[in-house]
């Protein structure tokens, strides 16, 4: 194939690994209905489909992952290489773009990329809030930040925050006429706003730990965010009770605007974790950030 169409290529293994021509689109920088003309015309030459579009995600047919599976790594291994010149450079430069829930790019990465980006002007930062479970290579992220150190064996996992307990909260106005829950048996007879952690996926269970007892309970009520800050000021107005992180919770409750319940169920975890592939070189500007996020255990 001529030396001008490996743009081609590029633009098809990003869609294939994104799922979606909307967001491979982004991730290239160029429109997507460019792009998805690349894909086509790129079909077209090879006198095969490579990609089944449907309405909510794109896959890969056959010959597609066939293909995929050759270039992928391939161009990955270029990647790498183009990556490791720069690296010759005497400043620090690259995009990094990392995925991490709101709370965690607020109360861990925000802090500390204040005071990191300043020092290398040459590096760029993207925080993507989303709290599905994602594959951040397909995504085409370089990291990615969740609870616990437990990955997958492809995956490096490093400490960034410490241990982080969840409350479970009501505006004392909440409950002028309402018995506070005893157990999270109890939650079924109370309003409780939810957290979407996805657009197409479910509701996220409220987790709940006792001694050797552990329990997940499914809440309902009159709203449903997909950010916990969203969640925190709905409890604030008194329409439900909320799960959120202790330490967002805590000055409400000192100052006498929350009151917190099920204390005794209530559990700690593990502290958040950056991760990313083990099967690349971190590039300079990688290995900066990870030591400026790293603390000790």
């Amino acid at each position: 194939m001529p030396l001008d169409n490996f743009n081609d290529l590029l633009g098809f293994v990003a869609v294939a690994r994104a799922g979606s021509f909307t967001r491979a689109a982004a991730q290239l920088r160029v429109s997507q209905s460019a792009l998805s003309y690349t894909v086509r015309e790129l079909e077209g030459k090879l006198g095969v489909q490579l990609l089944m579009r449907s309405t909510r995600n794109v896959t890969p047919t056959e010959a597609g992952q066939r293909l995929l599976d050759r270039l992928a790594p391939e161009f990955d291994e270029i990647e790498a290489e183009i990556q490791g010149l720069t690296e010759l450079r005497d400043t620090p430069t690259g995009t990094i773009r990392i995925t991490a829930i709101d709370y965690a790019i607020r109360s861990v990465l925000w802090p500390r990329l204040s005071a990191f980006l300043p020092q290398y002007p040459d590096i760029k930062v993207e925080l993507i809030n989303e709290y599905a479970s994602v594959d951040i290579v397909a995504k085409g992220y370089d990291a990615g930040v969740r609870f616990g150190e437990e990955l997958a064996n492809d995956m490096i996992s490093v400490r960034i925050g410490p241990e982080v307990r969840n409350s479970v909260i009501g505006a004392k106005s909440y409950f002028k006429n309402r018995e506070p829950p005893r157990s999270p048996h109890d939650l079924t007879e109370h309003a409780c706003i939810d957290l979407r952690t996805s657009p197409y996926g479910g509701l996220y269970e409220w987790e709940f730990v006792k001694g050797k007892r552990s329990l997940n309970a499914r809440v309902d009520g009159p709203l449903v965010f997909n950010n916990v800050y969203d969640i925190l000021e709905a409890a604030r107005c008194g329409f439900g009770l909320a799960y959120v992180p202790e330490d967002l919770a805590k000055p409400l409750i000192e100052n006498g605007d929350f009151v917190s319940v099920l204390e005794d169920w209530c559990p700690t975890w593990s502290g958040f974790h950056l991760y990313y592939p083990n099967r690349r070189h971190p590039s300079r500007a990688m290995t900066l950030l990870i030591s400026a996020l790293r603390v000790d255990a």
